[in-house]
């Protein structure tokens, strides 16, 4: 009997997905295993593989549309085999995410700045046989694939063969961005730039939080001396490089330990304490923001948290990060002290009920006995949600964050 096969929900944000291309077209074989089409959720593009096995009977959505979560992709079944009332009872539920027609798209820009040519012509690399997602990770990656053997069916380049590339020495040296053309002096001009499924629900998500949820916020300044030195006492036996990062997910799970209201979700009839803390920590990425969640960070040593934050922030700048490892978040922790910046405000990431924005760390001059010294510091502020944190619970949180930072010794204990 023909059997439908549904957009799965791949992760707890998703709403609907994006088929980037088919790899089986109608009437191929079909057995378990297979992988039917590349799908670009949220939050990465993934391989949609079959667990059944016939014919390709029908096809649903065409490559480049959006289909809603559990609607029809395709239909598999015996060949010749009727399919219409599958049809007839349940409707593909396709969404449009094509570019208004009266809009130039003759070579627009992607979220990860290569170029999308949009006419009739083929290109080169659509000459090789390579899945979409191993061309779109080679161009994340700066990889010319043209340069790539495939060891899959056929010749066909795969995932494993980006991931297994090493550029040979005439490789290096050579810009990994690509050239777009600015419009002649003089000339108005514009791009327009398909969403992704992550920017459209990073858009949906955080419009929803800050107009949905009252955002307070509290500043508070640390001194950073003792976490310095802390750090590279740590990092002298650490088996694994730990970051100022690390040691902020370190203090955050060890004061939502102390403060468990701070680690609660509004639920609209109720506030929930959540017995469990779990801390997502954003990573930006060329299509947006994807927030890792480090589980039971307060059960975690320093070390146990460095190789793991390390690990998805590979996974997710791959686009390889599963949905198990973004999902869960009870705090969030937003960090662009890298980027130099000393402050900010950050969107609550829901269903949290609060998140930690982290400056930069400065040296800035101080009066001490009889004269004047330098000493390092930094500013954090945290944004939470009133309804279910008041700002005197808030406040006594960051209070506790202050003295495991500025002792980071109290938080190993």
């Amino acid at each position: 009997m023909a059997e439908v096969i549904r957009m799965p929900r791949l992760s707890d944000t998703m709403t609907e997905g994006k088929i980037v291309s088919w790899n089986k077209k109608v009437g191929d074989k079909i057995k378990p295993g297979d992988v039917l089409a590349d799908v670009e959720t949220d939050k990465a593009t993934m391989e949609l593989e079959s667990y059944n096995e016939g014919v390709l009977l029908h096809i649903g959505v065409e490559a480049g549309n959006a289909v809603v979560v559990d609607g029809i992709l395709a239909i598999v079944g015996k060949e010749g085999e009727d399919f219409q009332s599958l049809l007839a009872d349940a409707p593909a539920k396709v969404a449009s995410t094509e570019i208004p027609k009266n809009e130039p798209t003759s070579s627009i820009p992607s979220a990860n700045n290569s170029q999308i040519v949009t006419d009739n012509s083929t290109s080169n690399d659509e000459r090789l046989k390579a899945s979409p997602l191993a061309k779109k990770i080679a161009a994340d990656k700066g990889i010319d694939i043209s340069k790539l053997s495939g060891t899959g069916d056929g010749g066909r380049i795969i995932k494993k063969d980006i991931d297994n590339y090493t550029p040979s020495s005439s490789d290096t040296g050579k810009s990994s961005i690509p050239f777009v053309n600015t419009a002649n002096l003089g000339e108005e001009g514009h791009t327009d730039i398909p969403l992704t499924q992550m920017r459209k629900t990073i858009a949906r998500r955080l419009s929803e939080s800050m107009y949905n949820a009252p955002h307070f916020y509290l500043t508070m300044e640390m001194n950073m001396d003792n976490a310095m030195a802390a750090r590279n006492a740590i990092n002298e036996v650490s088996p694994v490089k730990v970051s100022f990062n690390d040691m902020i997910i370190k203090a955050c799970a060890a004061a939502l330990r102390q403060h468990p209201d701070v680690n609660s979700s509004w639920m609209n009839d109720f506030i929930r304490v959540n017995h469990h803390i779990h801390i997502g920590s954003a990573v930006a990425m060329p299509d947006g923001l994807i927030v890792p969640v480090i589980k039971f960070a307060d059960q975690k040593s320093l070390s146990q948290i460095a190789a793991e934050t390390k690990s998805m922030y590979a996974k997710a700048k791959d686009k390889k990060i599963q949905p198990a490892e973004f999902s869960g978040n009870t705090f969030t922790i937003s960090n662009l002290g890298m980027m130099d910046i000393e402050s900010f405000t950050a969107i609550i990431n829901p269903p949290d009920s609060a998140i930690l924005a982290v400056g930069r760390i400065k040296e800035v001059v101080v009066k001490k006995e009889q004269g004047f010294d330098v000493t390092n510091v930094m500013t954090v502020t945290l944004s939470c949600d009133h309804r279910s944190v008041d700002g005197a619970v808030g406040a006594a949180f960051l209070q506790t964050l202050k003295k495991y930072i500025e002792n980071p010794v109290t938080m190993l204990v």
